[in-house]
């Protein structure tokens, strides 16, 4: 009897799990991994499914998101910065390049707010001294400081940025931080966040894990943004964790993370403040007007010439939309398309936009650190290599450190610059945010520090990477099958 139990509880299971998978109608590649999972393993697969298998979240968490994505879209579209919209007629309006105009309508359509004008960007690859640049543009905050980010670490030059925190908050500028729960784990049983507090600045934990959470959605949707906005006027962000390189991970062997950031000054600032307020929002469901009246964001004035167009994307928010937006940029290169990321598992679409790329005659470089802190993220990525390589791209492993630098140039006319890797993990699961930056000085700016990054790295020879041993091929296919899973 109970042999006939089991047997029906496998059946039922595992007929759960598929008719959840094909209804949901994931990518193909997800899809299949999860029914095939499914199948050897239904216990497991049902456990697995309910965890990690969907992009959900709790209804109260989507109820908050909606309200955070109005006032984003209210804050940034009108209010803060009114005098930036597209559109002919406006008074500062942007006026994109023909050849990007479409790039920009698609991004608008998908994430809501149009490019703002009027911006002065500046890239940093130094994290030495951006740690202590931000430091002395919170000293200078007279309203607000908002931060945002993943990581945060103890030691070297952040102690810098707390203590200028504890500062602002104690002459009575409004300081609202907001930290992963689990990337910043650690940091989270340190002591600074109970100096952080004492000292006046607000602080709260973004996507807390626990049993109810798990319950009611995913637990592994993590926040991955990276901002610090001051006044709605000058703001960073980037691919660096409030961390300094040198007191970071330096037990995982290999070596100290590579890192650049974005400092914006003029009316982009204010969209970027205005996304750390919706993701404030999302966690507790403060209200809007009560936040705008303590931080007194407002417009910043032009302060340069840049169009900024800021993308901020994650469930329950923007779909498809950052996938969509990459394909559209890779699609656009009509001579050059250089990309940077440490975690290379994208989507199969990204595979055919950039062996498309290639075919037509495109060069594509593809520059990834050697040596990265997952070692199945390692080879699952290797597994990408034959089908980029075969259409003639250029693939470089860099030898300095952990690269960490996620950015996308078009033909030195196009950047698309932020936190967003090119993985799964990026593209559904985590709340990234971009800037799309149509300008050449920007885009040349950020095609330097590639070329930078190019001198220390070596090519992946295509001839020898096709030779290798049997044994080698079939792992990399193994991760291969699962990299939807990573």
């Amino acid at each position: 009897m109970a042999s006939y139990l089991l047997i029906a509880l496998h059946g039922a299971l595992m007929f759960g799990v598929i008719v959840r998978v094909l209804l949901r109608r994931p990518a193909r590649g997800v899809a299949l991994a999860w029914l095939l999972l499914a199948m050897a393993l239904p216990y497991v697969g049902a456990a697995a499914y309910l965890l990690v298998g969907e992009r959900r979240i709790s209804r109260s968490r989507a109820a908050r998101i909606a309200r955070s994505r109005a006032g984003f879209r209210e804050i940034a579209g009108t209010e803060v910065t009114g005098l930036a919209l597209n559109g002919d007629g406006h008074e500062g309006a942007v006026h994109h390049a023909p050849e990007h105009r479409a790039l920009h309508q698609a991004a608008t359509r998908f994430f809501g707010v149009p490019a703002a004008a009027g911006n002065r960007v500046t890239l940093h690859g130094d994290t030495q001294a951006v740690l202590a640049a931000m430091a002395a543009d919170i000293d200078g905050a007279e309203t607000s400081v908002l931060a945002e980010f993943y990581i945060w670490n103890e030691g070297g030059l952040t102690r810098g940025v707390l203590e200028a925190l504890m500062r602002a908050a104690g002459r009575g500028v409004c300081c609202l931080v907001l930290v992963d729960a689990m990337g910043a784990g650690r940091w989270w049983k340190s002591d600074e966040p109970e100096e952080l507090r004492r000292a006046g600045v607000e602080l709260r934990p973004a996507l807390p894990v626990g049993l109810f959470r798990t319950i009611a959605g995913r637990t592994d949707l993590r926040l991955h943004r990276k901002i610090l906005a001051i006044d709605g006027a000058v703001a960073w962000t980037g691919s660096m964790n409030m961390v300094d390189p040198r007191f970071f991970k330096q037990e995982a062997g290999v070596g100290q993370w590579v890192d650049a950031m974005a400092r914006i000054d003029g009316p982009a600032a204010a969209v970027l403040a205005a996304v750390m307020l919706g993701d404030w929002i999302a966690e507790k469901g403060d209200a809007l007007p009560e936040l705008l009246g303590r931080t007194r964001l407002s417009l910043g004035a032009p302060k340069g010439s840049v169009p900024v167009q800021v993308l901020p994307s994650g469930p329950g928010e923007t779909g498809e939309g950052l996938l969509q937006l990459m394909l559209a940029l890779i699609n656009a290169a009509r001579q050059e398309l250089v990309l940077t990321t440490p975690y290379f598992v994208p989507e199969d679409t990204l595979v055919t936009a950039l062996r498309g790329a290639g075919a037509r005659g495109v060069k594509v470089t593809l520059i990834l650190p050697e040596k990265i802190d997952s070692l199945l993220v390692r080879h699952a990525s290797h597994s990408y290599f034959d089908e980029i390589l075969e259409m003639g791209a250029e693939i470089l492993c860099y030898r300095g450190g952990l690269l960490h630098t996620k950015s996308i140039t078009v033909d030195g006319r196009a950047a698309l610059f932020g936190t967003a890797n090119l993985d799964m993990r990026s593209l559904w699961l985590n709340y990234e945010v971009s800037l799309l930056v149509s300008d050449a000085d920007f885009t040349a700016a950020v095609k330097a520090l590639q070329a930078g990054y190019a001198q220390h790295a070596v090519p992946v020879p295509r001839v020898e990477w096709s030779k290798r041993p049997l044994g080698q091929r079939l792992l990399l296919s193994t991760m291969r099958l699962v990299s939807p899973l990573l």
